[in-house]
């Protein structure tokens, strides 16, 4: 009799929904809008928005850090020097974190039917009926953060490049907030017109 594996069904369809969850997870979805006109070979310098977008209550957060460490290191890495006024490019962020639902229906079976009584107890520890099923629907919660990163022509006062990183937020990456911004930060610049003298050889 092949009765057994039926209890195990729901977990697999558990299974089955963190996968495709976790699919969301496999790495970042990057979104780059800029300025067909702009020759970005034109600038030399920049500078950071004063506040961030991602400050909070007056002062300047681990977050704020580490998204100028990063950004600082791209642009370095383009040939273009922080300076502290006058910047020709002034670079800006925005951090949100909302929570999200993911549902996933999938057919399950009706445990039991046609064992233990009623019109087909008389099945009961001969043989089994056929599985019936009915849809079974999984919610798992999760957490979706976006980055926004900013670059305006500081004389213009015009957005000239705007790189948006969104990914799902696992544990393990606010364990190591660094580091998941680094890799945000990296994931967007490698779309930014011009890449480091390293890569565009």
């Amino acid at each position: 009799m092949k009765i057994g594996w039926k209890k195990h069904l729901l977990p697999l369809a558990v299974a089955a929904s963190l996968v495709l969850l976790g699919g969301c997870a496999s790495g970042p979805d990057v979104r780059v809008e800029y300025d067909p006109t702009t020759q970005f070979t034109q600038y030399q310098t920049f500078g950071f928005v004063s506040p961030l977008g991602t400050d909070r209550y007056g002062y300047e957060g681990f977050v704020s850090q580490y998204l100028r460490a990063a950004t600082q290191r791209e642009m370095e890495a383009r040939g273009m020097r922080l300076v502290s006024s006058n910047p020709q490019l002034l670079v800006n962020f925005n951090a949100v974190l909302t929570e999200k639902l993911h549902v996933t229906t999938m057919p399950a079976p009706m445990i039991g039917i046609g064992y233990g009584g009623g019109y087909y107890g008389y099945r009961t520890g001969i043989y089994g009926a056929w599985p019936l099923y009915y849809d079974q629907t999984i919610v798992t919660p999760y957490q979706e953060g976006t980055l926004n990163i900013d670059i305006v022509d500081a004389a213009r006062k015009q957005l000239v490049w705007e790189g948006v990183v969104t990914d799902v937020v696992t544990q393990e990456m606010q364990d190591n907030l660094r580091a998941s911004l680094d890799a945000a930060v990296a994931a967007a610049f490698a779309q930014y017109p011009i890449q480091p003298a390293s890569k565009a050889k």
